[in-house]
């Protein structure tokens, strides 16, 4: 199995980078500067200049590159056009590090965390902006796609546990009403996925 990660010099992508090196498969780091990764393989470009004779040898790419500022926020969606073009082309699987806002609260689902009355302000653009990514997502059946959110609490600095419970669309949290992960395990998590190689057309979340 050939892997790349699109974003691997970020704090999740790097920990997603060095997860699958440690397990001893073999990984492509794609990024716009060099790195410091466990990743065998480089390539240096900009995600939006990557062609299918780019990615055609991988057969799972994981996308992890982030985009925040107001000016950047419409890359969530841009950014995944272009790889689904690029994939319809190649058939590689790709896996999406995913948000959390778009996860829904009532199992009803009417209503998202990033809709509730607690939600940061601060954050609520760039929750829209990845769910809209998302929908994008979601209208396309002609390639392998998987988009992984992580809990509310999507936590840098915590610990690796190694436990994680994944779920849907659906805000996991712990018997104490608690949605945390941190970002060590959400990669391992993430790991998980690509090792099982089973697209599911359709968002999955987890928690630790």
């Amino acid at each position: 199995m050939k892997i790349a990660v699109i974003g691997a010099n970020g704090k999740v992508g790097s920990l997603i980078t060095n997860e699958l090196a440690e397990k001893n498969l073999e990984v492509t780091a794609i990024v716009r500067h060099s790195h410091e990764t466990k990743a065998q393989h480089t390539i240096l470009k900009d995600l939006f200049q990557l062609t299918a004779e780019d990615l055609k040898p991988f057969d799972t790419i994981v996308l992890a590159a982030g985009f925040w500022t107001p000016e950047t926020l419409p890359l969530h969606t841009s950014s995944l056009k272009h790889l689904h073009d690029l994939l319809r082309e190649t058939g590689g699987y790709l896996l999406v590090v995913g948000g959390a806002g778009s996860l829904y609260v009532d199992e009803s689902r009417q209503q998202q965390l990033k809709d509730t009355p607690d939600f940061p302000s601060d954050y609520f653009p760039l929750a829209t902006a990845m769910g809209e990514g998302l929908a994008y997502l979601e209208m396309q059946n002609d390639f392998k796609w998987t988009y992984l959110s992580p809990a509310a609490n999507f936590d840098a600095e915590g610990a690796k546990s190694g436990h994680y419970v994944f779920g849907e669309d659906l805000l996991l949290t712990d018997e104490n009403g608690n949605s945390y992960i941190s970002y060590a395990d959400y990669a391992k998590a993430m790991v998980e996925l690509v090792l099982e190689n089973q697209p599911q057309q359709k968002r999955l979340s987890v928690r630790g």
